[in-house]
């Protein structure tokens, strides 16, 4: 995702990287005003692009601002345009980059939409340094991530987001905003971190709880997690349920329960 220029002069469109570019300034200035600025705090903006929310987000003299960028030919666009990025684009695949920021940081990107929940995943390997999260996604995606139990959007990244996020759908975004304009539609996102309130001490087993109910999301929690925890948890109050049905606070208690007796 990137802001989209007259003369096209940071380079071609490259769908193999997701690219669609936002030009619609209104929307551009949105997206940013919805991010909390804190004097001093670090930020982290994902897939710039041509610069579309950084030259904003640049107008924040007091911020600590990094990116980081796939594409090298919109990189050296970004480090001619806009002096003041010069050493702070770091040229990597999001996925396979290390934390940016030693301290707290927000993260804020028009993600690219074939990695934006690759991209979900990897916030919640940085969760414990992350603060906020301000990004835009297919609206497909957006609407799962915020959605509640009992929902057919409702999965594995809406509980695991909310188990350590407040989760709030801002807007949606039209596809007019775009060049050219995607075949989806759009929104964007505030997650705020809750500081984990339900003092989830093993994240990585939670989150292979989690997508072990709902890889199976049809069948019962007893059919869907036998091959993941032993037989004496199929029993209890939630084994006749299906995945979907369960809110976070009960795959928390679901949880508790297989890691106290584990």
């Amino acid at each position: 995702m990137a802001e989209m220029t007259g003369d096209n002069s940071y380079g071609r469109l490259k769908k193999s990287l997701g690219q669609h570019f936002l030009h619609d300034e209104n929307m551009c200035r949105k997206i940013t005003e919805h991010l909390t600025h804190k004097s001093g705090m670090n930020l982290l903006e994902v897939g710039p692009g041509g610069g579309a929310l950084t030259k904003y987000l640049l107008q924040w003299n007091d911020v600590n601002y990094k990116a980081i960028e796939i594409d090298e030919e919109k990189a050296t666009y970004l480090e001619r345009t806009y002096s003041s990025v010069k050493d702070k684009i770091i040229l990597q695949d999001i996925l396979k980059a290390e934390m940016p920021f030693e301290n707290h940081f927000s993260v804020i990107g028009n993600f690219p939409y074939n990695i934006s929940s690759p991209i979900l995943f990897k916030v919640l390997e940085w969760e414990p340094n992350v603060d906020e999260v301000i990004g835009m996604f297919q609206k497909e995606v957006a609407q799962r991530v915020a959605s509640g139990p009992g929902s057919k959007s409702y999965g594995i990244l809406s509980v695991l987001m909310q188990a350590f996020f407040k989760v709030e759908y801002l807007f949606d975004v039209h596809e007019n905003c775009f060049t050219p304009p995607p075949k989806v539609k759009s929104g964007v996102l505030r997650c705020t971190n809750t500081h984990n309130p339900y003092k989830l001490e093993n994240k990585k087993r939670f989150i292979t709880l989690v997508k072990a109910a709902f890889n199976q999301r049809r069948k019962t929690l007893r059919n869907a997690l036998k091959s993941t925890v032993a037989a004496d948890f199929l029993i209890g109050p939630f084994m006749d349920k299906r995945a979907e049905q369960l809110s976070v606070a009960d795959f928390v208690s679901l949880y508790n329960t297989v890691q106290g007796q584990s």
